[in-house]
């Protein structure tokens, strides 16, 4: 069994807690449905432990233990923040780390219903994240640039997912608008870089929090504005724009082609089920599909 094959069972939880942490392993613990790279367990009311399952780069994790905490400080949604560092043992060699728990459901199992409450708390987190990060800030890795870095996935995605009744060249006319935009010029900013419904909570039908900051970068905020389209229901783009003033029309363009490109990877998710993988998420069709709905029309 290689190391991403490793089962991570109750048991193993429970004894990388009483070997590390002791303290915390007679908490209530129970596995938290979903996750691919990082499987969650609740721990208690108020903890999870986040430990690592198909990934074995250690990189996502150490990102999010080095930046979470100083993050959440300054954001209006709640965050999972590290409170304890689970290193690789002889048990389980990689990572898992225990972070506070993110009260909510999952969007991907879930629904906004309060829309303008929605757009305009993801347009106030979004405008408190993206601010300029320090120099040591870590850059994008496998996204985060232009639009056109991006052409072989986007391309990939319309040969591979069955586009129903969505024209082709519409899509591919965003996401040319996308690609001859001009490139962000601002500073280097905080972006987390993955914002889809399976990485957000709601609660009483609006946004409650933000999850899975694996992938956080700074760049180009255009890779979270997307999520106006990804996110929110019909007409909620044009009301987070209205709210988040710091986007041009260059990132609003880039912006919403790299929302058809996530609606697409979303379809392509749900049309190829889980493919014997943990994590899979054949429910993500519908959700990528009304994404790609809203990024057609605009706003």
């Amino acid at each position: 069994m290689i190391e991403s094959e490793i089962e991570v069972s109750e048991d193993l939880v429970r004894d990388l807690l009483r070997d590390q942490h002791p303290d915390l392993a007679a908490l209530p613990l129970r596995e938290v449905a979903g996750g691919w790279g990082n499987q969650m367990w609740r721990l208690g009311d108020e903890l999870a432990v986040r430990i690592q399952r198909m990934d074995t780069n250690p990189d996502p994790q150490l990102k999010e233990r080095r930046w979470l905490s100083a993050l959440a400080r300054r954001l209006p949604l709640p965050i999972p923040v590290p409170v304890r560092e689970g290193a690789p043992s002889e048990r389980f060699p990689k990572l898992w780390t225990v972070m506070t728990w993110v009260d909510g459901t999952p969007l991907d199992h879930g629904a906004i219903t309060r829309n303008d409450h929605a757009a305009d708390t993801l347009a106030a987190f979004l405008t408190a994240l993206h601010v300029a990060a320090p120099a040591e800030a870590p850059d994008a890795t496998d996204r985060g640039g232009h639009p056109k870095e991006c052409a072989e996935g986007f391309d990939r995605f319309m040969r591979s997912v069955d586009l129903g009744h969505f024209a082709g060249d519409a899509i591919r006319a965003v996401w040319d608008e996308a690609t001859a935009a001009p490139g962000w010029e601002g500073p280097r900013v905080w972006v987390h870089g993955d914002l889809h419904p399976a990485n957000v909570v709601v609660a009483e039908g609006t946004l409650a929090g933000v999850v899975d900051f694996g992938d956080i970068f700074a760049g180009d905020p255009a890779w979270d504005l997307a999520a106006a389209w990804v996110l929110l229901p019909a007409g909620g783009a044009e009301r987070f724009f209205a709210g988040y003033a710091q986007a041009d029309e260059a990132a609003i363009r880039r912006a919403r082609g790299l929302a058809a490109m996530k609606s697409l990877f979303l379809m392509l998710m749900g049309q190829n089920g889980d493919h014997g993988l943990p994590g899979g998420k054949p429910h993500w069709g519908p959700a990528g599909r009304s994404a790609l709905e809203r990024v057609l029309k605009g706003f």
